[in-house]
């Protein structure tokens, strides 16, 4: 345990890197594993001695708190969350870790049994944003003090400023990556610095309201009508042809090593906390090394997981006779286009822009039904997450945090890989509209190709309640076997899933925020309440739906 803290101290100043870190709770663990039996029956011999009046014999070393952590009901990524939790037991930190997919009431029962000094909430997709603010609630009704940290790709210190802490009377604190977890919760369990650490915390967050309030209040935004008016308008002479076939395909134990090449590299190193483009970061001066190092061992182990078939590839692909209608894309059965099979749902930009500037949604893209153009529309599931859990299983029962981090992010760099490789063999032979094609790597991840593949719950379209409708269409549980959770995570964690879209002026974007004349009219299209319709479009909302404007005085 000194060891620990001197790598726990080494890490909080920069003289050593997270990989270096994990490696060290590794030895940690393994070491207390073996220590353990002698642990639990000294344990038992100090009490009997107690019990017979010697007090003394009961010393033990103190922690530095007990830390609650957990991945919020219906999120499936736990990456960060147990980086996390590895840097926080290497502080003396006692950790409990509940793992994914956890409601609110088993956190916290555990909670409160455990009797924990802090709870830490980690999530990856946005409905986990509004998870968080539920849970904040929880523990304000429970009358609880127990300061909350909130961790996770898509949480941010403007969302847990804005709306989370209002919501919790404790102290509520954004954690944006394994090193400042650390210092934070020392912090706030310090008898000495803990309340004032707390009060400036919260007068931060205050500071950030108000800047964000005033920053929103001058947005403008055009109604959804104007924004309508002034949509993006494809050149309908330049609609892509037919694709080489309708319909599904399917696939199965896709050769790994064909992904390879496909994998980019920089944000692996970003889940460990290094910084910088590869293949430079390699070189870097401050990391440099323990980049070169940590690569060696991703591609050891990656060499394992393609020469023994550790983990299996699937996909489903499907192209569709389609046409736009308004902002819904109508996808047919057929060429005959009489019978509807589903329909997407796009939303449209509204934040004010330059004069000339269109305001684009996804339907954009395809050919209107009015036209009388025939266009088509794709969608796509991918994994590389089938066989993952025995490897993790196997890694953590040998306490080996390290390759259980490393083998989930492998996973996630082939299930983007993967898509992009299929993306590829799409465009060149599947659907054929660019079978020239000839880019790079840097082209690829530079996104240089025609067409796009946006994804349901992201920027373009920020909606997750319309994968049910992609694998619905698609199959995608029976061919693929990814599933959705509840709040429309994919599990495996390690699964990618989007639309395809081939007309060369489409291109990404980020929707921004929306007014509530299009929240309502989106609503009436999916045949969803107002209220369940703002639940899933929260962080895209230009409004509060909580506040009541001109509510109704008491006359009374």
């Amino acid at each position: 345990m000194a060891g620990m803290s001197k790598v726990g101290d080494l890490f909080g100043s920069g003289k050593m890197f997270l990989p270096q870190v994990v490696k060290s709770a590794r030895v940690m663990k393994k070491a207390v594993a073996y220590l353990l039996p002698y642990i639990e029956a000294e344990k038992v011999r100090n009490s009997e001695q107690a019990a017979l009046g010697n007090e003394s014999l009961q010393s033990q070393r103190s922690g530095a708190g007990k830390i609650l952590l957990a991945t919020v009901k219906g999120d499936v990524h736990d990456i960060g969350k147990n980086i996390v939790g590895v840097v926080l037991a290497c502080n003396n930190f006692e950790v409990i870790d509940l793992g994914v997919m956890v409601p609110a009431e088993k956190i916290l029962d555990a909670a409160l049994k455990e009797k924990v000094d802090i709870i830490g909430l980690s999530g990856l997709i946005t409905p986990s944003l509004d998870e968080m603010v539920h849970f904040a609630k929880e523990m304000e009704r429970l009358g609880l003090k127990i300061p909350l940290l909130i961790g996770g790709a898509t949480t941010s210190r403007i969302h847990a400023a804005v709306k989370i802490a209002p919501n919790y009377s404790g102290p509520t604190v954004h954690v944006n990556d394994a090193s400042r977890s650390v210092p934070v919760a020392t912090n706030l369990l310090s008898e000495e610095l803990g309340r004032k650490f707390a009060e400036e915390i919260a007068s931060e967050y205050q500071e950030v309201r108000d800047n964000y309030t005033g920053k929103q209040s001058d947005k403008r935004y055009l109604s959804l009508e104007q924004a309508r008016e002034k949509k993006f308008n494809i050149d309908l002479n330049r609609i892509q042809p037919k694709p080489k076939f309708i319909g599904t395909k399917i696939f199965h134990h896709f050769p790994l090593t064909d992904l390879v090449d496909y994998i980019d590299w920089t944000p692996f190193f970003r889940t460990w906390e290094l910084h910088g483009a590869f293949p430079r970061i390699l070189e870097d001066e401050l990391v440099g090394e323990e980049a070169r190092d940590l690569f060696k061992n991703a591609q050891t182990l990656l060499k394992k997981i393609i020469d023994h078939s550790l983990l299996e590839a699937r996909a489903v692909i499907g192209f569709y006779p389609a046409n736009s209608v308004g902002d819904d894309i109508e996808i047919y059965s057929d060429e005959s286009r009489n019978t509807i099979l589903t329909t997407i749902h796009s939303l449209r930009q509204q934040s004010e822009k330059g004069k000339g500037i269109a305001y684009m949604a996804l339907s954009d893209f395809i050919a209107p039904k009015d036209s009388g153009k025939l266009d088509y529309w794709g969608g796509f599931a991918v994994t590389t997450g089938i066989g993952i859990e025995p490897l993790i299983e196997e890694f953590e029962s040998a306490q080996d945090d390290y390759n259980s981090i490393m083998i989930k992010a492998l996973a996630d760099r082939l299930a983007e890989a993967f898509a992009e490789k299929l993306h590829e063999m799409v465009r060149r032979d599947f659907w054929g509209y660019a079978p020239d094609e000839s880019l790079d790597k840097t082209d690829l991840i530079s996104e240089k190709y025609q067409g796009i593949r946006p994804a349901p719950g992201y920027p373009a379209c920020p909606d997750h309640t319309e994968k049910r409708l992609l694998f619905d269409l698609l199959g995608v549980p029976e061919q693929t076997g990814i599933q959705l959770t509840e709040n429309f995570a994919m599990y495996p964690a390690s699964s990618v899933s989007g639309y395809y879209f081939s007309h060369p002026e489409s291109k990404y974007f980020g929707l921004g925020k929306i007014e509530k004349d299009q929240v309502e009219d989106y609503a009436i299209r999916k045949g969803l309440s107002l209220e369940e319709t703002e639940k899933w479009l929260r962080p895209n909302l230009s409004y509060d739906p909580d506040i009541v404007l001109n509510p109704v005085e008491n006359l009374n």
